[in-house]
């Protein structure tokens, strides 16, 4: 799918969206308001932590909103067995999409082979199930040569997203990574950004870079700013995010 922000609908847009609820100090109520911001806006999921699958899934069951979780967040460390685990049981709360973060230690080590397993067991699990799955690489710790590797292996496990960010690195997506993550897999495998893309003209500029998804906290005033621009009644000035989720 190739979207254009000269093209683009409200709606097509809204659903470029995962809002983001990711945030370690979220109560319960800060999700339920999060849910109902999502589904206001017809946005494409919410992400929340492992722990309020079910309660997303249960509030949002008579929306067009997905859930998506997390797994192996946000350092990516844990061993495959345990997220293994942890995505079996995301899917059984009711969890649609996953985002989960690759072991980047292991790959900033050479160990891509073992990176490989880990995607390709977690994809599996996903498929088998009905589940999609983002690969998260997080791309401040790492180089070039490191994403293209990294885009390789999830091409060769079938992942369904390659993912820029945790929102809990440095920095997040940039034009630029976003350009080389396109690059270096195929049509099959969609590109997400995440981490700092909280306005419209930033949002605009990843979509034009090539991605279908984006994680964010700023869904509400992107939508409506999305609405003023196409009216005319709101100028935009591209640039590159920057910042936390």
């Amino acid at each position: 799918m190739t979207l254009s922000s000269a093209t683009i609908t409200h709606e097509q847009f809204a659903k470029t969206i995962d809002h983001s609820l990711l945030q370690p100090q979220l109560t319960e109520t800060d999700v339920a308001a999060g849910c109902k911001i999502a589904a206001q806006y017809h946005a494409a999921s919410v992400c929340v932590k492992p722990y309020h699958v079910k309660l997303a899934a249960e509030l949002l069951k008579d929306s067009d909103v997905v859930v998506s979780t997390v797994v192996g967040f946000p350092h990516g460390s844990s061993t495959i067995e345990t997220k293994l685990a942890e995505a079996g049981q995301a899917i059984d709360d009711g969890a649609v999409e996953l985002d989960m973060v690759i072991n980047y230690g292991q790959l900033r080590s050479g160990h891509t082979d073992y990176v490989a397993r880990e995607v390709k067991a977690i994809c599996d699990l996903a498929h088998a199930r009905n589940v999609k799955l983002k690969v998260i690489f997080e791309n401040a710790h790492l180089t070039d040569e490191q994403k293209i590797a990294a885009c390789q292996l999830c091409e060769a496990a079938k992942a369904d997203w390659v993912k820029t960010s945790t929102g809990f690195a440095p920095t997040g997506a940039t034009v630029a990574d976003i350009k080389l993550m396109r690059a270096n897999v195929s049509e099959k495998v969609q590109v997400k950004a995440a981490h700092g893309v909280r306005t419209l003209a930033a949002a605009l500029e990843m979509i034009d870079a090539g991605v279908t998804r984006i994680g964010a906290t700023a869904t509400a005033t992107m939508c409506d700013d999305f609405v003023k621009w196409r009216k005319g009644e709101l100028t935009i000035e591209r640039a590159e995010p920057a910042g936390g989720y």
